[in-house]
């Protein structure tokens, strides 16, 4: 697989996950709810209690898969800031 595609799944699986996390994660906040007034709808929390665990947990996965595939990237543009060269463009070696 090429490895530009294999990043852009792995984006695209980075921003599924998070949305569904943080939705969930907002569904499960019983504090917000009682402000915004929706204290008498019945959400499935178990369910959404679910989906948010497993969705934070591939998102944890994620991120490092993430890290792994642009971590020739962050080494670079770490020396480059540390050496005081940040102002030249780095080069993203795919």
């Amino acid at each position: 697989m090429n490895r530009q595609v294999l990043k852009w799944i792995v984006d695209i699986g980075l921003l599924v996950s998070f949305i569904l996390c943080v939705a969930t994660g907002l569904l499960k906040w019983t504090f917000l709810m009682r402000v915004l007034g929706l204290t008498g709808i019945v959400f499935p929390l178990a369910l959404f209690s679910d989906i948010h665990d497993w969705s934070g947990l591939i998102l944890v996965i994620l991120v490092g898969v993430h890290l792994i595939l642009n971590g020739r990237w962050l080494v670079n543009v770490s020396k480059k800031v540390f050496s005081g060269k940040y102002n030249e463009p780095v080069k993203d070696e795919d």
